[in-house]
């Protein structure tokens, strides 16, 4: 089954460091962190030693705040104008 993990941490961007929180899917935390890396590596061109990981915590599907992974795991929105 899948879950899904939000990952927060920071990243070396030039002299200073970089906070994000990432929504994933996954189904095992290690999973979702080899998917953090990859994207943050390949969108902002990191090298993993200077991804810095805080905390991975695996949340229910209502805490879900991205929209994408909503709809990826089936969630519909009803403010959104889900489905029908």
């Amino acid at each position: 089954m899948v879950k899904v993990f939000r990952i927060k941490g920071r990243f070396r961007c030039g002299e200073f460091f970089q906070e994000f929180r990432k929504e994933v899917p996954a189904i095992v935390p290690k999973h979702a962190l080899e998917k953090v890396y990859s994207e943050i590596g390949s969108k902002h061109g990191v090298k993993r030693h200077q991804i810095l990981i805080e905390k991975i915590e695996e949340i229910s599907l209502e805490e879900v705040e991205n929209p994408l992974v909503r709809e990826i795991l089936g969630e519909t929105d009803e403010r959104e104008g889900g489905a029908e």
